[in-house]
């Protein structure tokens, strides 16, 4: 049995998040990290998680379906500049593509889903 830690978010600087401070769902340790960095880095000055859906057709099913990415950050560089980010926190593994196999496996086939998602 797997345990993977979730849950909400309590914002030590919540004028810094968009959205309803109540409902920061953080659904990985890997979320529940970038949360408090982006909550706690002065170089952030606006952060928001799953902040809007993102329209993309998946190939697997046929069909159109919606993302939410992981983080928006609005960032000051150390020019001043104001930069936007929208942040998808993956495993390294499900950023490239799986290694063909001589034969097509049910786990390379989900894996192959995976990446293309």
């Amino acid at each position: 049995m797997t345990n993977y830690t979730q849950g909400l978010y309590k914002p030590q600087n919540p004028e810094k998040y968009i959205g309803d401070i109540n409902q920061i769902v953080y659904r990985s340790s890997w979320d529940l990290r970038a949360f408090k960095w982006a909550d706690s880095n002065s170089s952030i000055l606006e952060w928001s998680s799953e902040p809007f859906p993102i329209k993309y057709f998946d190939y697997s099913t046929n069909k159109t379906r919606r993302y939410f990415p992981d983080l928006f950050l609005k960032v000051k560089d150390k020019n001043n500049n104001i930069k936007t980010y929208i942040v998808e926190i993956k495993p390294e593994k499900q950023t490239k593509p799986p290694k063909q196999r001589s034969r097509k496996t049910k786990t390379f086939l989900n894996e192959m889903a995976t990446y293309q998602k």
